[in-house]
């Protein structure tokens, strides 16, 4: 069953390195100007999506200037000089569809990362950008016809890490 997973996993990465290019460069683009101003970019991820903020927090590379949207329940005062990444398992996530939607209203700049589900209301319809990490089911067949192994948290470190990757790299050609 690894094998498979590994397998599995793998293809998908490949999906979203191949597919996701140009999102991840427009997305690096407009959180790279909240560095090159005096702007900090707000993070905010749903359910097991924490585990990416996390990683952009406190990871061994850090990213520049991040910051969490939320904290002890109190939204951060986010200016014009920021810019917001919100991340879900799926885009038709109830929460940061309201959330999305609540910040584009206030002028805000979002990027989001979710997997592209088929829905009235969609996280990519309230963001500038968007990043599929294109999991939408699980990779393991079992005998009943049924399957397990759901990585959504695999997929979407995996677009966080190339959207940071181009972040830095943008910043490096700017200074």
């Amino acid at each position: 069953m690894f094998k498979i997973f590994s397998t599995q996993l793998g293809g998908y990465f490949t999906k979203i390195a191949q597919k996701e290019e140009m999102n991840i460069e427009d997305s690096a683009r407009l959180l790279a100007q909240a560095l090159v101003g005096d702007g900090y970019i707000y993070l905010h991820g749903t359910k097991e999506m924490e585990g990416v903020i996390y990683e952009a927090l406190y990871g061994a590379e850090p990213m520049q200037n991040a910051k969490r949207l939320f904290e002890d329940g109190k939204q951060a005062d986010v200016t014009a000089a920021d810019r917001v990444l919100l991340i879900s398992r799926f885009s038709t996530d109830e929460e940061i569809i309201s959330l999305a939607k609540h910040l584009q209203e206030n002028g805000h700049f979002i990027v989001g990362i979710s997997a592209e589900q088929e829905g009235e209301m969609s996280l990519e319809q309230f963001t500038d950008a968007h990043i599929d990490t294109k999991l939408v089911k699980p990779l393991i067949p079992d005998d009943d016809g049924s399957r397990y192994g759901f990585p959504s948290l695999m997929t979407a470190l995996f677009a966080y890490h190339g959207l940071k990757f181009t972040i830095d790299d943008i910043i490096n050609e700017y200074e």
